[in-house]
């Protein structure tokens, strides 16, 4: 049977964790931090698992949050060199995402330094969205810088972190707040040659016609206008796949 994505995050995990972490923190009490995850992980589904992880950190790291971000930088590693990987070899950054989303809005500016290593590791859609919802203004406008990145995870997290819905996380409807924003982001991305970023500016477009689809519409109809691209057409079909059914 294969192994089940939440059993990853179990006492081995902690201990990888620990381990990456004492270096950099010699009086982090690594062994108490193995021994409350292993303690409450016990028949605890996905998503609770990662917040015990979480807990943990709450628990035995400094109350300081800017010197939490500093240590977590030295651990993140080499960024991925291709555009798979980030649950295959980044999976283990997760608690420390968790981490990143509950305490983010303490420095925005920090976060967000730290949100763009991140996800060229892992992924930073998940901690993106409180920023989104409480420093909207600050985050929208890096959202923007990062849809032009050259690194094509960046540029797929500008897409990705306005999305409405994204698979374990709430909607949220804060990236449209600013609508010309949101157009302009998604139109940076629009003739992306990396099929990594078209599926999610489409996933995006399906998730904003769903609900808007008069909003939809007017993206799609200011992009037709132009005559697309053979990437530009990919997106776009991606995007109105659902009223196609």
């Amino acid at each position: 049977m294969a192994k089940k994505f939440k059993d990853y995050y179990n006492a081995d995990c902690a201990k990888l964790l620990a381990g990456k972490v004492q270096p950099f923190y010699p009086d982090f009490p690594a062994n108490a931090y193995r021994k409350y995850v292993e303690k409450n992980i016990d028949d605890k589904p996905f998503s609770a698992r990662v917040n015990v992880f979480a807990d943990a950190f709450e628990q035995y790291l400094p109350k300081d949050y800017s010197f939490n971000i500093r240590l977590f930088e030295n651990i993140l590693g080499p960024p991925l060199q291709q555009e798979t990987g980030m649950f295959t070899e980044g999976w283990w950054l997760w608690p420390v995402g968790r981490y990143l989303e509950r305490h983010a809005c303490e420095d925005a500016a920090l976060s967000l330094s730290f949100i763009e290593q991140l996800t060229q590791r892992f992924t930073g859609e998940y901690a993106i969205r409180p920023l989104l919802e409480n420093k909207t203004k600050e985050t929208i406008k890096t959202m923007l810088k990062w849809s032009k990145s050259d690194n094509v995870h960046v540029r797929r997290l500008s897409s990705e972190g306005v999305r409405i819905a994204l698979p374990w996380a709430k909607k949220t409807y804060a990236g449209l707040t600013d609508f010309a924003s949101y157009k302009k982001i998604l139109g940076n991305l629009r003739n992306d040659t990396s099929r990594f970023v078209q599926k999610s500016v489409g996933n995006n477009l399906n998730d904003l016609y769903k609900e808007f689809p008069e909003k939809a519409k007017e993206i799609i109809a200011e992009w037709e206008a132009e005559v697309p691209t053979k990437e530009c057409a990919w997106i776009i079909k991606h995007g109105l796949r659902s009223i196609h059914k």
